[in-house]
């Protein structure tokens, strides 16, 4: 059974970084096509945030842009969301999935960013 655990989330003041994992057990992170991070908000829907593809290639959404990047380590069967210049609005849970074929959602981690 493939699972996906989110962890490395916490409190930042604005400005400051946090790097997130995503760790797949069950499967090889090299036989996943992509695999995206989502957050959700307070009172918000999910929202995707990042996608990071078998090949290396990297998309993001618009709010975050310039500010965070995805890495994998196949050793650890672990991809990374390395967040910088954090804002307020990233206030979220984040999570990490397969889609199309997406997988239970994992339990998420919470980012909170406040000053």
């Amino acid at each position: 059974q493939v699972r996906l655990v989110e962890s490395g989330g916490g409190l930042v003041q604005p400005g400051g970084s946090l790097r997130l994992s995503c760790a797949v057990s069950g499967r090889s992170i090299s036989t996943i096509a992509a695999i995206y991070w989502y957050r959700q908000a307070p009172g918000k829907e999910r929202e995707f945030v990042g996608v990071l593809t078998t090949a290396g290639a990297t998309r993001f959404a618009d709010p975050v842009k310039g500010r965070f990047g995805l890495s994998r380590d196949r050793a650890k069967n672990t991809v990374y969301l390395q967040m910088n210049s954090l804002k307020l609005e990233d206030t979220a849970v984040y999570y990490c999935n397969t889609p199309p074929n997406f997988l239970p959602w994992g339990p998420g981690t919470q980012v909170t960013v406040s000053s």
